[in-house]
């Protein structure tokens, strides 16, 4: 009796179960229930049960024809659907017909220059000056980066672990040997950190999947305490539980993008221009394109191929045709006129103040001096012609 009268828990909630149940991201579980609710009240709060591919073709060409939006986020809507549809309603979905897709344009990563890059990290402060030196010379993602746990680093073997990445995948990256010394001065300071928090006995941090009932003193402990911890207690959004979590992303942001504008850089940058100025500074270094892949954690070679598109240096890099041309303004002189000088003459050499003896004498000047030269050779052809039929005449 007890069972038949529990409520059925409501859609968006058997959604959050199912995601959880397959162990998704709480990223990807927000932004597919937002987008499920969007598709809900689109279609006048009607249940997604008796709607089917023709609402779901509707709603995607409202977002790509009246929203505008990118194609990364119409596949992000397309993907919520689907997953709505197959692993909570249950329901094989057909083929989509008459949707109006919204077009992928190809453009190529902002990247930082290496004065750049030291630029920003020397203006930051002393904790986001080592996330940046680890986005940067590790190739990390913020996320990646905030999530380190202290068991993650290997200090002898300079190699940082990521588990559970993006895909998910797990994968070795390298450890810049420049940062061993801040990062055990940072490490030293989170002990009396992790020290005060067993002292008050508060809970200890999040572990992923069910490792907290396998390892039930694994939160507590300090190989699983965040590298980049957050100063102040949060909620868990799951749990309930009030904890440590690790540094908002949004703090890096903010400080990234003060630097950024302090210094004037005019990029359209992110803390994700770090991971694309690693991969495109190591292809200007020639390291193997499949080994940058390997790094990047990337599925698909073609992803990791956008950075050549960027490279500007190196030994096959293809120079403009307007290299040589334009004047140099330290010294004066135009290579397309130099390419037109011809030799000294005898009047030049009778009169050497003709001679530009100046290094920096200027353009005008220079154009005059070839204009007096072709003019001497003019005169010396034209007299050549007049006395070549009197030596014919004395020959005869």
């Amino acid at each position: 009796m007890g069972i038949a009268n529990q409520k059925k828990p409501k859609l968006l909630d058997q959604v959050r179960f199912v995601m959880r149940r397959r162990h998704y991201a709480l990223a990807t579980e927000k932004s597919y229930v937002a987008w499920i609710r969007r598709y809900i009240l689109f279609h006048g709060k009607v249940h997604p049960q008796s709607l089917g591919e023709d609402a779901i073709s509707e709603f995607l060409t409202h977002l790509a024809a009246n929203q505008r939006v990118a194609q990364s986020t119409q596949n992000q809507a397309l993907n919520a659907l689907v997953f709505l549809y197959r692993e909570v309603l249950g329901v094989h979905l057909g083929e989509f017909k008459d949707i109006e897709w919204a077009r992928k344009p190809e453009r190529v990563p902002v990247v930082f220059s290496r004065d750049e890059v030291s630029s920003i990290i020397r203006a930051l402060p002393q904790t986001q000056k080592l996330i940046a030196s680890i986005l940067y010379g590790s190739g990390l993602r913020l996320t990646e980066c905030l999530r380190l746990r202290v068991k993650d680093l290997d200090l002898t073997r300079l190699q940082i672990a990521i588990w559970d990445s993006k895909g998910p995948k797990d994968r070795l990256v390298m450890l810049p040997e420049e940062l061993i010394p801040i990062l055990s001065s940072h490490l030293a300071k989170l002990r009396e950190l992790h020290f005060q928090d067993r002292a008050a006995r508060l809970p200890g941090v999040a572990l992923p999947q069910a490792l907290d009932r396998k390892y039930p003193s694994a939160a507590t402990s300090w190989k699983w305490f965040w590298v980049f911890p957050s100063r102040k207690l949060s909620r868990d959004p799951r749990s309930g539980i009030v904890r440590r979590h690790h540094l908002h992303p949004s703090i890096m942001q903010e400080w990234l993008a003060r630097a950024i504008r302090e210094l004037k850089i005019e990029k359209h940058a992110t803390c994700h221009t770090f991971r694309h100025s690693f991969a495109t500074h190591l292809l200007e270094s020639g390291v193997d394109i499949r080994t940058i892949q390997t790094l990047l954690g990337h599925k698909d070679l073609k992803t990791t191929m956008i950075y050549t598109h960027v490279v500007n240096r190196g030994p096959t890099a293809t120079k403009s045709p307007l290299e040589g041309v334009w004047q140099n303004e330290k010294t004066g002189n135009i290579a397309m006129l130099q390419n037109e000088v011809p030799e000294t003459t005898k009047e030049e050499r009778q009169c050497p103040q003709l001679l530009p003896t100046d290094p920096t004498t200027s353009s005008i000047v220079n154009r005059c001096l070839v204009a007096i030269r072709r003019m001497v050779d003019l005169r010396r052809r034209k007299t050549k012609e007049r006395q070549a039929p009197v030596r014919r005449e004395n020959l005869g």
